[in-house]
């Protein structure tokens, strides 16, 4: 199997190469099909996916089997002050990648998230559900999506929230180092959702790739809360002395609306390859436990 990851210096990108080359990490073992592949990883330093012709070039030369398209604008916030960077790369981008995976027969993985829905329900989104973006960073995922599957049939969309992992920045990395320096922090405790572990994530993309269902699924850690109950378990894990106030969304100010409710359901997942994400305590109590918040 010849194997393309791009976006492979973010913290998905990352999870994915080092599964792909240690062969297990946590609970997870790499699917067999995978043992050995010509595994290619690559960021925006070698190719900018923006290009059409640059990206049908390179993907002619490697000529892949499999594309996992985890290459994204995802600075939220940054997205509503620089619309045109954020449906560049996360709309024409993706539509670059499409094009090229079909032009050489290659099956692709889009990874999208749980913005693309407007998060004013109260029960999690089935892949079904209407989308409604909200926000610039929301709408120029949900137009990847739609660019993927109209130019390459055999698209799998991954739809994810609340990602953290061993690489990079994220939440559970940033209320750690906030908790220490500060003692006290103040987290929304209105807006809900399901934290998800990198590495659940990347285990499921490379089971999601062999299925030969092409589609939409969601996948997340399992169960539900706020930021607010995030963070507490993030404090109580990391045994930091630190005091977490909630309050709600209208008194933290920011660029983007943020969706109220986007926790995600998973029967997509379920009724194809198997729902293995672990439940959301579960998860990050490994991460922390091991250090993962460390790296």
């Amino acid at each position: 199997m010849r194997l393309l990851v791009l976006g492979a210096d973010g913290q998905l990108g990352r999870e994915l190469s080092e599964l792909l080359s240690k062969g297990e990490a946590g609970p997870f073992t790499l699917p067999g099909a995978f043992i050995g592949a010509d595994v290619r990883l690559v960021d925006i330093d070698t190719l900018d996916i923006v290009s059409a012709g640059a990206t049908r070039a390179y993907f002619e030369e490697f000529a892949p089997d499999l594309v996992i398209n985890c290459a994204a604008y995802t600075n939220v916030d940054g997205c509503e002050t620089n619309r045109d960077t954020a449906f560049l790369a996360n709309a024409v981008g993706a539509r670059s990648v499409a094009e090229a995976s079909c032009a050489v027969g290659a099956q692709l993985v889009h990874i999208s998230t749980d913005y693309v829905f407007p998060g004013t329900g109260n029960t999690p989104y089935a892949e079904w559900d209407a989308t409604g973006p909200t926000s610039v960073y929301g709408k120029s995922k949900l137009l990847g999506e739609s660019y993927a599957r109209e130019a390459c049939s055999r698209t799998y969309i991954i739809r994810t929230a609340w990602l953290y992992g061993r690489h990079g920045k994220n939440f559970v990395k940033t209320i750690i180092r906030v908790a220490k320096e500060k003692g006290k922090l103040t987290v929304v405790n209105d807006q809900l959702g399901n934290p998800t572990n990198a590495l659940d994530l990347a285990y499921h993309i490379l089971k999601i790739a062999l299925c030969g269902r092409y589609g939409v699924y969601h996948v997340t850690g399992n169960g539900v809360c706020s930021w607010y109950e995030f963070a507490l378990e993030i404090i109580r894990l990391a045994d930091i002395d630190c005091e977490v106030v909630p309050c709600r969304t209208e008194d933290y100010a920011s660029p983007a609306k943020r969706p109220a409710f986007s926790a995600l359901g998973h029967m997509a997942l379920s009724a194809s390859v198997g729902d293995e994400m672990r439940p959301w305590k579960e998860a990050l109590e490994d991460f922390i436990l091991s250090g993962g918040h460390e790296a």
